[in-house]
């Protein structure tokens, strides 16, 4: 991302980052470390999103529901991608299924991410060790005459502010694929095969990604990721996935044998 471009993403999303900073330093205020603060604003914003979560489990069991009528519809149009594509959007349409809902709240995501992204290394680094221009752990602290200390450490991890190195980088990647897997095992029980293939995929695709963020971004994710593990569990009990018919049976109902041919009377 060029400076101009990193700058521009930053004054949009300004006042949420202004907004996540405020909510941090409340949790700080109440006691609890930076990490714990990083924990519960990821709590919050994953309850927020829980209206949102609802449509997508609605959507996905909508989807899973009509499977076999839309293979039918896949296998009839097979030959014209044309046709298919009109008959599956009136078949969404006359259903009220939104094929796109399941992807609404990991969109809804995507600018808190970032946002907290921005946060880690502005704003927070800000209250925490009084600048922006390099992790806390690497400033001076005047109190001990130490670097760091400032409260930027949390568990394993030497400092939320700075990218993870070393063997802790490995744990927060382990943690983070594990997770993300799991979570992604746990979500695809309802959903057709492209959807799971591309929820196994995306942990490594972001990997390259991730071990450039701060630690504290990538504490936000492994907790996001623990919350929907949870989440699609308790979905799983409240609101079973429907009980599709075994091929064997959809093909029974599907080829009705025809009826016996009236014989002529001979006279």
């Amino acid at each position: 991302m060029t400076p101009l471009l990193a700058n521009t993403v930053a004054n949009i999303l300004q006042p949420l980052i202004d907004v996540a900073s405020s909510v941090l330093n409340t949790f700080h205020g109440w006691g609890l470390s930076w990490g714990m603060a990083i924990i519960l604003l990821t709590i919050v914003t994953r309850a927020l999103l829980i209206p949102l979560t609802f449509k997508q489990i609605k959507s996905m069991r909508a989807l899973q529901a009509f499977q076999p009528q839309i293979k039918a519809l896949q296998e009839k149009y097979k030959n014209d991608r044309q046709r298919l594509s009109q008959e599956m959007m009136k078949f969404y349409q006359e259903n009220k299924i939104n094929p796109l809902a399941s992807c609404i709240p990991l969109l809804a995501q995507m600018p808190i991410f970032i946002t907290l992204f921005w946060t880690l290394k502005g704003p927070l680094r800000e209250d925490m060790c009084g600048q922006t221009a390099k992790a806390c752990g690497d400033v001076l602290n005047p109190a001990t005459g130490h670097l760091g200390g400032f409260g930027e450490s949390f568990l394993f991890i030497p400092d939320l502010t700075a990218k993870a190195t070393g063997i802790v980088l490995i744990v927060l990647m382990v943690l983070y694929a594990g997770t993300q897997l799991i979570s992604g095992l746990i979500t695809a029980t309802s959903s057709d095969r492209n959807q799971r293939i591309m929820m196994f995929v995306l942990p490594f695709i972001f990997i390259p990604f991730i071990i450039s963020f701060p630690a504290g971004l990538v504490l936000y994710w492994i907790t996001t990721n623990f919350w929907t593990i949870g989440q699609q569990a308790v979905v799983n009990k409240v609101i079973p996935p429907p009980v599709l018919p075994s091929p064997a049976e959809a093909a029974a109902v599907k080829a009705p044998p025809p009826p016996p041919r009236k014989k002529k009377r001979r006279r």
